[in-house]
């Protein structure tokens, strides 16, 4: 996302801030929620709608233009809101259609990790989504039948919809199924990026670790105390275990990488030998 699209994400990210803090507190979750939802719903409208999203990302259009316009489609469709940030998204300069719906995207997601924050359901979520993604994973089938393009979007949504059902949060469904009906990349990834996420809205770094044996309480606090030190700031662990590591773990902070399991090290000895 080139500079001129970053400043426009932070203008728009502000609008729905500005508009979610002007709530009553005992509507706030609610409307965090809502407005997520809505900005889900109003980007798979322009998905679907090449003539309308390239107007409202058309430059060349005074910013009031494209504001009117954007009032004019979805006005009495979202709530205050939704329409506050997309009102603001279509006033921006953006350097590509697709940051403005992917920026759309964003905000949405971050509204709902707001709604979970407010129920302090940030860690279940974060949680939640980090075992989905590692569920999908492990499913080669399931990952299959997510990706597959000619699979239509609708059945994907239905076929995880009624995978979660009763089993996460509202929150965590929510944002799952709009993930994997808008894929991007793998959906194994996309979760995981979903998961990171909203570990970064609180500060935190996620640790994903491999482990040859299940891990104690003590022992998953204690690393996790380890990496906050190493990394300054509160690191989330999320742990799967995975036997074919032989004995140890695998411990990854996005882009670090630390083999500590007897298969790394094995591997690392059959170079030498090369």
């Amino acid at each position: 996302m080139y500079a001129a699209s970053r400043e426009a994400l932070t203008q728009t990210r502000s609008a729905l801030t500005a508009a979610l803090d002007s709530v009553s507190p005992g509507a706030a979750t609610a409307a965090a929620a809502q407005a997520g939802s809505e900005l889900f719903s109003v980007v798979e409208v322009l998905d679907g709608q090449r003539t309308l999203r390239s107007a409202l990302a058309d430059a060349s259009t005074p910013a009031a233009g494209r504001q009117g316009l954007a009032r004019q489609v979805f006005s009495g469709k979202v709530g205050a809101e939704a329409l506050a940030a997309l009102e603001a998204a279509a006033g921006q300069d953006w350097s590509t259609t697709a940051d403005l719906l992917n920026s759309l995207v964003t905000v949405g997601r971050e509204s709902l990790l707001r709604a979970a924050a407010d129920q302090n359901q940030s860690d279940t979520v974060e949680d939640e989504l980090f075992r989905l993604g590692r569920i999908v994973a492990g499913n080669p089938q399931l990952e299959q039948v997510l990706s597959d393009r000619s699979t239509p979007v609708a059945g994907k949504r239905e076929l995880l919809s009624k995978l979660l059902y009763g089993k996460v949060t509202a929150i965590t469904e929510a944002l799952a199924i709009q993930a994997v009906g808008r894929l991007r990349t793998a959906p194994a990834d996309a979760l995981d990026e979903l998961s990171a996420l909203a570990a970064a809205l609180r500060d935190k770094a996620v640790a994903h670790v491999r482990s040859a044996a299940v891990l104690s309480s003590e022992q998953v606090e204690r690393l996790a105390a380890t990496l906050t030190r190493t990394y300054g700031k509160p690191v989330t662990v999320h742990v799967e275990v995975e036997p074919a590591l032989l004995s140890g773990m695998v411990v990854r902070v996005g882009h670090e990488v630390i083999d500590g399991s007897a298969a790394g090290r094995l591997a690392a000895l059959r170079k030498t030998f090369k």
